[in-house]
Order: structure tokens, then sequence, then C-alpha cells
């Protein structure tokens, strides 16, 4: 039989095996009781998620209710509605008080719950949304629903009273029982992977331990100590504290000695690790900024994780011959068989691919997470410069420009929104990252590592050494360049440098333009890629523009992170905080003992208002305060000078205004 009649059975019979008859030949019979075995069915827990919801939003109402009217709005505003009840403020975003640790438990279990929420069928509890254009209503609503359904959880904080602290106890148990509840009766379900609402509901779970384990002790605490004062408070307060490093002595300053390398490594990794600092608290808001966004890349990492690993390892175990078979026929898989029909050998070598893929995958997934949480703590770290900087003063150094801090509606709207962008571009930043270092990590697999492997599919070094000669006259021409300009046309004499051999100078940039261009254009391709890598790594941070300082105006988070800064600056300087406190001390007949660090906006007020008479020392020592709180807070003088127009301050009576 010739050769040609042998290679004409071979294709008959390659054709045969995809014929219709043929098509499942390979297939396992058992394959599909398989799959339905291992297939999770749905599970109904004891408590269903409508009941819990049944339950806990009227008693969370009921329990706002009772806060409210047990805490007067007359605390805050003497003359609104004459001390009527008014709704309870979650948090003090302005003020050093209370633990933060509550605060951003309450906001983790609201952020989890809506990351959560966004890929269920039925959002909302009490509806169940049967098509897509009704579901779309529900998340909207949700998101209105959430916030006021965990809304107690840290309104119960914020009264400082052990009938919060009892509410808060009976809340937190409730909300942890139920959740841990449900979880250990169903830790599966058939959403997206069986185990993922078990893992994206752990942060939510860890919050609601740390409220349940944080109000039974500050109850306890309620009753078995007195209420501190507002005198020990002050005493041991952040605004003192802070007082007391910037009005230490410094000490002196060490010999500027050329920093080693280990110094100079040293301070890099404290770029991006954040460490407290002596006398300097960060803000609130921040702390809530970057704890969201640590969540958030949790949330979106696991969903990316469940989402491609389970998948690909399916189609891994059931890659059969006939898949191999179309994967040799498009060159994917090389073949050693001369009729280019698949065997174990190209069976293995798919699964090995496939293996490959799924490694760079969690590969660049872990590559993203890691950047992206140095990236917030380099953040951290750059915040509390910024702040301090614009604590004393230092405008232009953070801004690069001079700017006036005082409010305005659009700071005050950048700083409602500063920590859900922060949130946002985070996840943004790692599904970006996520997307661009997977197709690097593949392209680097199979055109670098896959090849030096198997010693097939060698396009890349093929290229490479077709192109030798390219790159080696692109590379002699830049080091020709750099040695000419070294040793040549740059004559050092005894002060500094002088341009020499003109004439040759000005032959060898002629000559040499045409390799210029094409170094430039390799310039150009390296130019864009180091662009993209910056951008795409930097995308999560807000205090970085990603853009030139003439177009920062439109680079939407550093633009919101600006004015953020402009607006904790104006309204939480520690040094306006702690004058404030003083005015309150020298107007209260009793002492600071009446006033709470919630009321140091009355202090703001009483600034405004013409100082009452004194003797001449008090009235000095209100005049030396105010002239250095104002000559460090300059956001503070276009208040005063309102003030001023037509109110007597200090003793002294001001000219009147021009009519």
């Amino acid at each position: 039989m010739s050769s040609e009649d042998l290679a004409d059975n071979h294709n008959q019979d390659l054709i045969s095996n995809f014929s219709y008859d043929n098509w499942y030949i390979y297939e396992p019979m058992g394959e599909l009781d398989d799959t339905n075995r291992d297939a999770v069915s749905a599970c109904y827990p004891t408590i269903p998620y409508d009941l819990y919801h049944a339950c806990m939003a009227p008693v969370s109402l009921v329990i706002l209710l009772v806060l409210s009217l047990l805490v007067k709005r007359k605390r805050l505003y003497k003359s609104c509605l004459d001390g009527a009840p008014g709704l309870l403020s979650p948090v003090n975003f302005l003020e050093e008080e209370g633990n933060k640790g509550v605060i951003v438990a309450v906001f983790g279990i609201l952020f989890s719950s809506l990351c959560v929420l966004v890929l269920d069928a039925n959002p909302l509890p009490f509806i169940s949304s049967s098509t897509s254009h009704s579901r779309e209503y529900s998340k909207i609503m949700a998101l209105l629903y959430y916030p006021a359904f965990y809304y107690p959880l840290i309104a119960c904080a914020t009264v400082q009273h052990r009938i919060g602290y009892f509410f808060g106890c009976l809340l937190s148990w409730c909300h942890c029982v139920g959740h841990i509840w449900q979880k250990v009766e169903c830790p599966e379900s058939p959403k997206i992977y069986r185990y993922y609402s078990l893992l994206s509901s752990i942060p939510i779970i860890l919050c609601l331990v740390v409220l349940s384990l944080w109000y039974p002790i500050q109850l306890v605490k309620s009753f078995q100590q007195k209420e501190k004062t507002a005198e020990k408070v002050l005493g041991n307060g952040y605004y003192k504290e802070y007082l007391k490093t910037v009005l230490a002595k410094r000490p002196p300053e060490a010999s500027k000695a050329k920093p080693g390398v280990l110094s100079r490594l040293q301070s890099y990794l404290r770029s991006y690790i954040y460490t407290p600092q002596e006398g300097f608290r960060i803000p609130l808001k921040l702390v809530l900024s970057v704890t969201m966004a640590v969540l958030a890349i949790y949330q979106v990492a696991l969903l990316l994780l469940v989402t491609f690993v389970p998948n690909i390892q399916i189609v891994r175990s059931g890659m059969t011959m006939d898949v191999t078979a179309l994967l040799v026929q498009f060159g994917l898989v090389p073949t050693e068989n001369a009729v280019g029909l698949p065997g174990d050998k190209e069976l293995a070598t798919a699964k090995h691919y496939i293996w490959a893929l799924e490694v760079c995958f969690v590969t660049a997934l872990v590559v993203s997470c890691l950047l992206t949480f140095s990236m917030l703590m380099r953040s951290l770290v750059r915040h509390r410069i910024n702040l301090q900087r614009l604590y004393r003063g230092a405008v232009v150094s953070v801004f690069h420009r001079p700017h006036k801090l005082q409010l305005s509606p659009q700071a005050l709207v950048c700083w409602v929104c500063f920590t859900g962008f922060q949130a946002a571009f985070a996840c943004l930043g790692l599904l970006i990252q996520q997307i661009v270092f997977f197709i690097c990590t593949v392209a680097f697999t199979f055109l670098v590592i896959v090849p030096l492997q198997s010693g097939t599919n060698m396009y890349l070094f093929k290229i490479v050494e077709n192109m030798w000669a390219f790159w080696l006259t692109l590379v002699v021409s830049v080091i020709v360049q750099n040695l000419l300009a070294h040793y040549c046309f740059l004559e050092r004499g005894h002060l500094s440098r002088e341009l020499t051999n003109r004439r040759a100078l000005y032959i060898v940039t002629y000559l040499l333009f045409p390799l210029n261009v094409l170094v430039g254009v390799m310039a150009g391709i390296w130019r864009m890629v180091v662009s993209a890598l910056y951008n795409i790594v930097h995308f999560c941070q807000l205090d970085v523009s990603l853009l030139g300082h003439e177009a920062e105006a439109f680079d939407s988070g550093y633009r919101t992170y600006c004015y953020y800064l402009k607006f904790e600056v104006s309204q939480s300087h520690p040094a306006m905080k702690a004058f404030c406190l003083l005015l309150l001390q020298s107007q209260s007949p009793s002492g600071v003992k009446e006033h709470q660090f919630s009321n140091i906006e009355e202090g703001v007020m009483l600034m405004k208002q013409p100082a009452c008479k004194a003797s001449h020392r008090k009235q000095s020592r209100a005049r030396w305060g105010l002239a250095y709180t104002l000559l460090n807070n300059p956001s503070l003088l276009p208040y005063r000078k309102a003030v001023l127009l037509n109110a007597a301050a200090n003793g002294m009576q001001a000219s009147p205004g021009k009519p």
C-alpha cells in the first residue's frame, strides 16, 4: 500500500470520528449523573431571609423612635422646635470622639451587604422580583432600605448612655445570631459558586461579632464607673495632645550626611507602611474610606476568583480527545503525529495549557490585590503628610498653587462623596489591573515560558532573531551618542562643563536623525506602556492625579480629594477645636464640666459673638488666643471679618460698615 493510500485511510478514520453518530464517543456514560450529584440544591433555613427582615425591621424602627424620644434635640440645637425629639446623628464625622472601630464595623456591614445584594435575584426583602425590569427597581430601593435597616446599630453608640448600649446589645446579638444561624444551616448555595454566599458574608459576621462584644463591654462600664467629666476627657483628648506636640521643643537636627542604601530602603518602605505618629490622628473619614476600599478589594477579588477558577477547572477535567483534536487543527496544541491525530500526549498538553491559564489568572489576581492594598497604604501616609502641611498653612506644597481653605457647595458635596468614591475607585482599579495583568501573564507564559519548556511555538524568539540587526543598530546608536556627549562634546572646566566641538556636534545631529526617529518610536511605545501601567496601578489613589497639573480639574477623583481636604481642614483643625474648647471653658460659669466634645460647634458660634465684659487680664488672654488661632487658621478669618462689621469683639467696637 502506498503512502498516499495510507494517508487517505487516516483521513477517512478522522472524518468518521467526527461524525454525528460518534460525537460523544469519548464521553463517560456516568458523567451526567455525576454532575447532577454534585449540583447544589436550594436550601431553606429555619429563619428565612424574609422572616428575618420582617422581625428585625420593626424592632430597629421602635428602638430608633425610643432613642429619639429619650435624647432631646435641645442638646444640639436649643432654638429648634423647643427641644422636640429629632433623628439621632449616626456619626460625628468631624469630631475625634467615640470608638472608630464600631463606626467602621457598621459601615462594613452595610457595604458588604450591598456588595452581596448586587448579584441577588431578589435584592429587596418582602418583594420577589420576577422580571429583570422590576429587579432593577428593587436594587434601587435596596440602596435606600439597607442604610435605614442598619441605622440603629450605629445610632445606639452615639447616644453614649446605658439605654443606648442596652439596645445596641439587643440589636447586635439578634443580627449576629440570625446571620450565623443562616450560614450554619445553609453553608452552600447554588449562586455562582457553592461557597460564595458563605465567603462573601464573612466580613458581615466579623463586624457583627465586634459589635456584639463592644456593646456589652460599654454597658458593663456604664454601671461600674461614673460618667467621666469633660475636664478629664479634655486632659487626655486629642486636641490637647496635638497642641503639646506642636508647641514642644524640637530636638536638634542631625548632621546632613548623605544617606546610605539601607536608610534609603527603609525610608522607601516607610512610605508604604502607615505607622501611628504621636500627636496626630487620621480623621474618621479617611479611616472609613481606606477600610471600605479594603472590603471592596476582598469582595471583588472573591467574585473574580469564584467566577473563573471553578469553571476553568471543570473545563480542564472535562477535556476530551475531540476538543484536543480541534485545538490541534487550529495549531494551539502541538502534535508529533504526521497526520495530526491527537493522542494521550496531546491531551496532557492541552490540560497543561488550561492549568497554565488558571495559574496566570490566580497570579494576576494576587498581584493586583497586593498592589491595590499597597497603594491604599501609601495614600494613607500621603493623607497624613498633606493634612500636616495644611495645618501649618503650606497650601502650595499640597495643591501646587494658591488655594483658599474655605467652605463652598462643591467642597461640601465632595466631602460627602469621598468615602463612596474611594471604595468605587478601588473596585474599578482592581478590575482593570486584573484584566491587564492577566493578559500580560498569559502572553509571557505562552510566548516565553511554554516555548522554552516544550521547544515548540517559538514565534517570539524567531521574531527577535530576525530583527537582531535592528535592535543592535538602535542599541549602538544610543551608546555612541552617550559616549560622544560624555567625552567629545563636553569639556570639563574649573567650575562647570562647557560645550566644545560644535561643528562635530552639528554633523552628528544630522547624520543620526534617521536612527533617532526609530529610537523615538521605541521610546514612545515605552512611554505609552509606562503611562498606562502607572495610571492602572495608581487608579485607586485619589491623592494622586492621573493627569498633568494643567488638567487636574478633569480628574474627578483628585478633584474630590482636594475639596475634601479643604473641607476637613477648615472644619476640623485641631488648633481651632482646642481654641473653641477654651471659649466654652471661659463662657461657662462652672467650668468645662458642663460641656462635651460634641458641643464644640458652640465654641465656633461663641467665636463669632461679641465678648462679654471681663477683666483686662482675661481680655488680654482671649486676644492672644484669638490672634494665635487666626494666624494658624486663615480659613477662620472670613467668619471673624463678617462679625466685626456690626459687633464688638474683645472689648473693642468695630467701625460701622459703609452704607
